[in-house]
């Protein structure tokens, strides 16, 4: 399959009741995203080794291939190209017997939420700030007929085309695009992801507006965000950075978003998990070398950040979109 060609993808989305998508592609990615280290990203692409896995496993995890089908040689070219794209961080992925142990365990996270969703099975599927398209695939493992990612960092994307390079088959899709690059009112996907997005977006209800208008009636949103504990109405507004990261703008209560979620139209709500991150869960591996959750929290007090805010929480919501 060449570099980031999405011919697959467009035949795919003619004529489907989300080909206007096909609208919002560039003609030439290539030219389009031809931004960060491109140039050294597409040298990793073109050091994989040429293998072709005669097995994967999309459910238990991500594996692709099996050790026996590649010899020391051919893990270490493996290695070495893969490493290029640094840093992983959702996973972690078995590649032909290499283990990939990315910066979170971004299977943790999956258990935590797939037995509260509607099952999957032929259903079209939207993960909005997907990443490299970790939990994309498992949901290809759970049945997806057909599951769009989409990510604005081109890194992430091009470690999507690392792991596509191997596995050809499942109709899964990274496109480097964000949730308002799509188009308006697509009322189209049958559920939609947003996964440690909303406390990005400077405005959280344009955010869930998005989703919203993604799903069609009776369509389902899983929502993963970082909350507080507290009260309805209380939401967190960081001053400047939180846990180290700068573009942290709303942490609000469970009861806070349970009441955003009623407001902007959505139905049959429920909290299904409230995790606090561990430092098992985010940490620095060799596959991300920088720092990661254990620097943005207090030495002597680990249940706040270095910022004095409280550590890191995680909620899933379920919501139907009526």
């Amino acid at each position: 399959m060449p570099l980031m060609d999405y011919t697959e993808l467009i035949d795919f989305l003619d004529n489907k009741k989300f080909g206007r998508i096909i609208e919002k592609l560039p003609q030439d990615f290539l030219t389009a995203f031809n931004h960060g280290d491109f140039d050294g990203w597409v040298s990793a692409l073109q050091e994989l080794p040429d293998i072709s896995p005669t097995s994967w496993d999309l459910q238990e995890g991500v594996r692709i291939g099996e050790a026996g089908q590649c010899n020391d040689g051919q893990r270490e070219q493996l290695k070495r190209a893969l490493l290029k794209l640094q840093p992983w961080r959702k996973g972690p992925f078995d590649m032909f017997g290499l283990d990939m142990d990315t910066e979170w365990r971004s299977d943790w996270k999956w258990d935590r939420l797939k037995d509260h969703i509607s099952p999957l099975e032929n259903r079209n599927v939207l993960d909005i700030g997907c990443g490299n398209g970790y939990h994309c695939w498992r949901m290809a493992g759970a049945g997806a007929r057909f599951v769009l990612g989409v990510d604005s960092h081109l890194l992430f994307t091009m470690q999507y085309w690392a792991i596509r390079h191997f596995l050809k088959e499942p109709p899964v899709f990274v496109v480097p695009l964000a949730l308002e690059d799509l188009p308006a009112e697509l009322n189209s996907f049958d559920s939609v992801f947003s996964m440690g997005v909303l406390y990005h977006r400077r405005s959280p209800f344009g955010h869930l507006y998005g989703l919203k208008d993604c799903l069609r009636h009776g369509g389902e949103l899983i929502l993963e965000t970082l909350v507080i504990e507290g009260r309805k109405g209380m939401t967190l507004v960081p001053q400047g950075r939180y846990a180290r990261m700068p573009n942290v703008w709303f942490l609000p209560s469970c009861d806070t978003l349970h009441e955003w979620l009623k407001k902007v139209g959505f139905s049959n709500i429920r909290l299904v998990d409230v995790t606090k991150t561990s430092v098992e869960e985010q940490r620095t591996t060799a596959w991300m070398n920088f720092e990661s959750l254990p620097e943005a929290l207090g030495k002597d007090s680990p249940g706040i950040t270095i910022e004095s805010y409280p550590a890191p929480m995680r909620a899933i919501f379920v919501a139907e979109k009526p």
